[in-house]
């Protein structure tokens, strides 16, 4: 099993962010900047998901669905008590 570095993630992010909702998780990887090996692009999606950043609908496109700061925006009793 290869693990991913940082950069790496953060790349997968940001391209996710960018093609939101438009690719399968095939093409996904497919279109990725950078390539990398499916086993290492799934480890990364699996993550995504279990940190709540991503989702993937009924018709297998991936999602990002992490947005704070508009929660923060529209549910001000969401926010942390300090």
């Amino acid at each position: 099993m290869r693990y991913p570095r940082l950069d790496t993630i953060l790349m997968m992010e940001n391209h996710i962010r960018r093609f939101d909702g438009e690719f399968r998780k095939r093409k996904l990887w497919e279109s990725l900047p950078k390539k990398m090996m499916y086993q290492t692009f799934c480890l990364i999606i699996e993550y995504l998901m279990e940190s709540n950043k991503v989702s993937i609908d009924a018709q297998g496109k991936v999602g990002w669905i992490y947005y704070p700061k508009l929660v923060a925006q529209s549910s001000p009793s969401l926010r942390w008590k300090k």
